[in-house]
């Protein structure tokens, strides 16, 4: 067993009545390492100004974190197949709607553009090795959110 924090930090400007709902949603969260990252609400939920649209929002550390997950473990399975990987760009995106009365992340797609620095494999072993990132990864074995990975291929140069 293994466990993860994260310190997470607000603090009510003196001039915020509070109670009136009109105070600032930014906040900071501190990791293990001692990395802070600036956070707040997302301005979809929670107006500018009370929301602070350069930081990071939960609903994005929720996608990025899918990713990553599912990164992680693409690169891993790649090593083990003897594939060179110079780089991996994934614009990730999740959607947001209310189901049975409920706010939720109903879906994050996963959109994994990889690129190899040998000979690219087939389009068969690339998606077996997405398919088992995607087995793998924790965080969508977490949650009951649809994450689906639609890969960019490179054009093949003939």
């Amino acid at each position: 067993m293994s466990s993860f924090g994260a310190e997470v930090i607000w603090k009510r400007k003196e001039s915020a009545v509070f109670t009136d709902r009109r105070y600032s949603r930014g906040h900071v969260w501190r990791f293990d390492g001692g990395v802070e990252v600036p956070a707040s609400s997302s301005p979809h939920v929670v107006p500018v100004p009370y929301s602070l649209a350069e930081n990071v929002d939960p609903e994005e550390a929720f996608v990025a974190a899918l990713s990553s997950c599912h990164m992680l473990f693409f690169l891993h399975f790649a090593s083990d197949a003897g594939l060179l990987i110079d780089g991996y760009v994934d614009d990730a995106s999740g959607i947001m709607e209310t189901v049975d009365g409920k706010t939720m992340i109903t879906k994050v797609t996963l959109k994994p553009k990889v690129t190899y620095g040998g000979t690219a494999p087939d389009v068969v072993l690339e998606d077996e090795l997405h398919h088992r990132a995607h087995e793998a990864c924790f965080l969508a074995n977490s949650v009951k959110t649809e994450v689906v990975t639609e890969p960019v291929r490179q054009a093949q140069v003939l």
